[in-house]
């Protein structure tokens, strides 16, 4: 049985106490929670019931897991992203597994430094990227992989349907900000999308965005993003996601040589071209022949079972049951992607994103300069 305690009881960190109470995962307990504004109470009863310790803070919690008056095996951070790091930190100086919630940090230096951390232990360090468990996303992974239909040309990504209301924004004070959200739509929504993003077709080398702040809100960060990418390859690609648009759509196009993958509506779909696109470009004998392709459904029967799934298997891996699905320091991906967009939009230049270390440190310096800066005009 894993001992696990749970840090931030908002909207996310109650629903995964909600599905260990109500054993919906397997081999784990409750050990102890940050506090619990009332509200959240509602479906929560087990925590009285059960006797749960409930601390005000992080700092009570680990303090009281120091003294052991807490025992516990494992630690899911369910925190306003710049709190991340120094939670990770503190969990693995408590001896405990970890599992965060998206995004590792606001900083790709935070998610570094949480990663080379857990270096220096024996634990398993887990993120939440609970998209990864979506079948069609896996099937798109495979078929890019595998090579099915040659490499990729072309990338477009159109994620409107993480549409917001103002009470969004409004119902929660660190929302929409730059000091405790540390950022919008990059931040909030998109971690999950960058990731399967990069997840899928590899990191790109380069990224010019357009990040429109305050567009459709009345808050301090971006509502509306526009990214232009290349990649190693020579493909390009084109990422757009708003939190302003309706009504809302998400559809992950990726051109292939032979083939074109299209996923939208929980389907996947492929046009495949039956022919080498490239030997005919080059043979084809009339001026305006076109290769139009036969359209079929891609099945992908098995169910996405999201944050539980996730959950379940960092629970599993610490038993020694399997593998770990998402790797601790896959978190920096996301968060240098959404940092090079940032830079971007801010120096009104491309940014080529960071291979060597050297590089890393000196993206992660001017990184932090320009967004102390950009936070700064709104103190």
């Amino acid at each position: 049985m894993v001992r696990i305690v749970i840090i931030g009881m908002g909207n996310m960190g109650s629903k995964y106490a909600k599905m260990i109470l109500d054993g919906t995962i397997c081999d784990v307990e409750l050990a102890a929670v940050t506090r619990v504004r009332s509200e959240r109470l509602d479906g929560l009863e087990e925590l009285v019931e059960q006797k749960i310790p409930i601390y005000q803070s992080a700092d009570e919690l680990f303090a009281a897991i120091r003294k052991g008056e807490v025992t516990a095996d494992a630690a899911l951070i369910v925190t306003p992203h710049n709190a991340h790091e120094s939670q990770v930190l503190e969990a693995f100086k408590a001896g405990l597994h970890v599992l965060c919630d998206k995004p590792s940090g606001v900083y790709s230096s935070q998610a570094r430094r949480m990663n080379e951390a857990a270096k220096g232990t024996d634990k398993v360090f887990a993120m939440m990227f609970n998209q990864r468990t979506n079948p069609m996303y896996q099937k798109m992974k495979e078929i890019v992989e595998q090579g099915i239909y040659g490499r990729i040309k072309r990338v477009n990504w159109v994620i409107t349907d993480w549409y917001r209301p103002n009470i969004y924004y409004d119902e929660v004070a660190w929302r929409g900000t730059w000091s405790t959200d540390g950022g919008g739509i990059l931040l909030n929504q998109c971690p999950h999308n960058l990731d399967l993003l990069q997840w899928i077709c590899g990191m790109p080398l380069s990224v010019q965005a357009f990040c429109k702040e305050g567009k459709y809100h009345n808050i301090e960060v971006e509502d509306e993003v526009t990214a232009y990418l290349e990649f190693e390859n020579g493909a390009t690609g084109v990422f757009y996601s708003t939190t302003g648009e309706a009504p809302g759509i998400n559809r992950l196009e990726i051109s292939l040589e032979d083939a074109l993958l299209v996923c939208e509506d929980d389907r996947l779909r492929v046009c495949e071209l039956g022919f080498q696109e490239r030997e005919y470009r080059k043979t084809a004998t009339e001026a305006f022949a076109k290769l139009h392709g036969t359209w079929k459904e891609v099945e992908c029967q098995a169910k996405n079972p999201m944050h539980k799934g996730i959950l379940q298997n960092f629970v599993d891996c610490i038993q020694g049951k399997c593998p770990l699905m998402v790797q601790g320091e896959e978190g920096i991906k996301s968060l240098l992607l959404s940092n090079a967009m940032y830079l971007s939009s801010w120096q009104k230049r491309m940014i080529v994103l960071p291979v060597t270390k050297e590089e890393q440190q000196l993206f992660e310096a001017e990184f932090s300069k320009e967004f102390q800066e950009n936070a700064n005009r709104y103190k």
